[in-house]
């Protein structure tokens, strides 16, 4: 029997998305996601996952057996609907890779506290057109189903009409973070790495720190904060059993839609001027910047590689390079690169293609990996991952989990690094890690 998906197309006029995922905001698996374009302007579309207890249960062969499950649950697009209406939607941590990579399969490592890969099934949705200021309440279900799913929205209307009522958050802690690192081990690894870089191992390693403490605050009134201080291309909330991941996250891991693959590397960082002035001589400044451009010029051959593993032959070009994207507090060095997907291939083959982006790994991807499990003291867990969906019309979406928040038994932990390179200076690395924590440090300053 075929699936489909049945929906209603309302105004949201005076409705606010995040406000409506409040609403269904329980003790089941749910998220919400938004976007901010280019830094400056809302996205066209917010999406709410309602809540479920339905996750897809993995067994020895994970990756295989998600893919066959997006097969057996396939549905056609629907003209006029958006281009996510249901699907798996979770998170594929960095570990994932040694399912993937051969020489990576071992780790002594203790192991996570949660799964490796989690997704919930999310055939419910409410997704928010922020341009037209209107809604799509979607139901997927089989085609003989239909009276049941147009009953099901009618009562998801009817929640998402009726008052809001704010619930008491509870107040957070004194939070004080602890990293996994101390600062004279960090700075003696970055040498570590610029040795194997100079015996002519690896190119470029991307290592990092993990900073955790004891939290007892609100982790949507974090989101609030989050989303206030660091619009994003990737915004996300999401509740997966005992967990929530919080995060604003720049960066694509790989998008595909309507078989046209999609990487976007960032690489090339500079603080935002005071004046549009400042900004434009500060943006000169990282374009002609030597070290910036050849890290990422080596970031973009690295997605050229990975794209190219899984796209037609003669299809992979560079559609942008090198541009400015600016963000809230933040210019970054962008680039695109884009590929046609080659027939018989899935969604599944093309995030093995591409995890870990080597902007969160380094170059060459599999010693540069290798070098990491050797010299940070434990799993990555969700950070350098993918988080997003697949859905079931064929597409995906994925962020890189970075500028991210886990929290799972009164602890939060989050994570940050840098690329190191062979000039690489140990403090000026010690101090960017350090910076790349500060959206997640104060949001929760700002929290209420």
């Amino acid at each position: 029997m075929k699936r489909k998906a049945f929906f209603k197309n309302i105004s949201g006029e005076g409705l606010s998305p995040l406000e409506i995922y409040l609403k269904f905001l329980d003790e089941n698996n749910s998220y919400f996601f938004e976007s901010v374009e280019g830094g400056e302007k809302w996205a066209k579309y917010s999406i709410i996952g309602l809540p479920t207890k339905n996750k897809i249960n993995l067994g020895n062969n994970p990756l295989d057996e998600i893919d066959a499950f997006m097969e057996s649950h396939q549905t056609e697009k629907i003209d006029g609907l958006p281009d996510f209406s249901g699907g798996l939607v979770g998170f594929f941590s960095y570990d994932t890779i040694r399912l993937i990579e051969n020489r990576l399969r071992v780790s002594k490592k203790p192991k996570l506290d949660y799964d490796e890969i989690s997704l919930m099934i999310s055939n419910e949705i409410i997704v928010y057109d922020n341009y037209e200021k209107s809604l799509f309440i979607i139901v997927n279900d089989y085609e003989n189903n239909e009276q049941n799913a147009l009953n099901r929205i009618e009562e998801i209307l009817e929640k998402i009409q009726s008052p809001y009522v704010e619930k008491e958050q509870p107040k957070k802690n004194n939070i004080k973070f602890v990293s996994s690192v101390t600062k004279e081990d960090y700075l003696k690894n970055v040498e570590i790495i610029k040795d194997y870089i100079l015996e002519g191992d690896v190119m470029q390693v991307v290592y990092g720190q993990e900073f955790s403490s004891s939290f007892t605050g609100s982790p949507i009134s974090l989101y609030k904060a989050l989303r206030k201080l660091n619009p994003s291309p990737y915004m996300y909330f999401l509740k997966i059993d005992d967990l929530h991941i919080v995060g604003a996250s720049p960066e694509i891991l790989v998008r595909l839609q309507n078989n046209q693959v999609t990487v976007r590397p960032i690489a090339g960082t500079v603080k935002r001027g005071k004046t549009d002035e400042e900004d434009k001589v500060l943006s000169e400044q990282l374009k002609n910047d030597e070290k910036e451009i050849a890290e990422h010029l080596m970031l973009i051959d690295l997605g050229r590689n990975d794209v190219g593993r899984i796209a037609k032959t003669g299809s992979v070009e560079t559609t942008d390079q090198m541009i400015i994207e600016k963000y809230s507090h933040v210019m970054h060095l962008v680039s695109n690169v884009i590929g046609d997907l080659k027939e018989n291939q899935s969604a599944i083959d093309v995030l093995k293609a591409t995890l870990p982006a080597g902007t969160l790994s380094g170059a060459p991807k599999v010693r540069a990996m290798e070098i990491i499990d050797e010299l940070e003291p434990d799993r990555r867990g969700i950070y350098g991952g993918a988080i997003g969906y697949l859905s079931w019309t064929g597409n995906m979406d994925t962020a890189i989990a970075i500028r991210t928040a886990v929290i799972q038994d009164d602890i939060i932990k989050v994570r940050a690094g840098g690329g190191i390179v062979h000039d690489s200076d140990p403090e000026s690395e010690y101090q960017e890690s350090l910076n790349k924590a500060q959206s997640i440090f104060n949001a929760i300053e700002e929290m209420d």
